[in-house]
């Protein structure tokens, strides 16, 4: 059994500040360490339930946060934020199930502790035909194109609710409940932990029985942007395309060049945003 996980931070238990998040900060250092228990957790589970291999994708801000000997059971790390396939950097057919951990909910939905998608900065909302989604849903996308099951979400209830309909047979792990955008009621990280190493176990041997995200082709997914300034950017992409004052569409049939093109827009976006 060959398991992916894709790794974010703010949906950590105990995470709740920015300063959490970025190198540099004064409670990084702290949310670092809580990141690492909850991808340890998750990496122990798999082996429990008999993973054999194990791929941890850092997709969290500059891609590079946590030390890679440090994560157990001998996992492959990737690292780095120049990534063609960011935040599923490293998914193809071989995989037999895959893990997002630490994930939080969209910026267009229910207060969620640190929600955004992708770039705050810029995106200001995304639906994937017609429903809103934050980033479980949009990596969704990758997952559908290698034909491989997410077979675990943990986060907040808002990040769990998100997931739900898109991932049918998931563990769906809640490790803490939001507040608001920046206070949420944390489980104590020993018991997140457990909680995750339990469902990953279940995750894996679920994972034959489970089917990949049911994405109808042609794809159509709607970004809204800040400014109209970014959407015109955001056509400088490949396959997308204006469809509003500060929206634009990207469709077709193959889902693989969708995603790689939502996440062309994200990096080209920055220019209209200062970085």
């Amino acid at each position: 059994m060959k398991v992916f996980v894709s790794f974010d931070m703010e949906g950590v238990a105990g995470i709740v500040d920015w300063d959490q998040c970025r190198p540099g900060a004064a409670g990084y250092d702290l949310g670092r360490r809580l990141l690492l228990g909850e991808v340890n957790a998750a990496i122990d589970g798999a082996i429990d339930a008999g993973a054999t291999e194990i791929v941890c994708n850092d997709s969290h801000g500059a891609m590079a946060n946590l030390d890679p000997e440090a994560l157990h059971g001998e996992a492959t790390s990737i690292t780095g934020r120049h990534k063609p396939g960011y935040m599923m950097e490293g998914l193809d057919d071989s995989f037999e199930s895959i893990f997002f951990v630490g994930y939080h909910g969209s910026i267009s939905g229910e207060a969620s502790t640190l929600s955004h998608t992708y770039n705050p900065a810029v995106v200001s909302g995304v639906t994937l035909e017609g429903r809103h989604v934050g980033e479980s849903g949009i990596n969704a996308l990758a997952a559908a194109a290698a034909g491989v099951p997410v077979a675990l979400v943990s986060g907040d209830a808002v990040t769990l609710a998100e997931a739900e309909g898109l991932f049918p047979g998931a563990e769906l792990v809640q490790v803490k409940e939001s507040i608001t955008r920046l206070a949420a009621s944390n489980l104590h990280p020993a018991v997140a932990r457990r909680r995750i190493r339990e469902a990953a176990s279940r995750a894996v041997a679920a994972a034959p029985s489970l089917a990949p995200p049911a994405v109808p082709t042609p794809a159509h997914l709607e970004v809204h942007l800040q400014t109209a300034d970014m959407a015109e950017v955001a056509t400088w992409v490949k396959g997308v395309e204006r469809s509003g004052l500060r929206s634009v569409a990207i469709e077709g049939d193959d889902l693989r060049a969708l995603y790689r093109s939502f996440v062309a827009l994200t990096y080209i976006t920055r220019v209209a945003e200062g970085r």
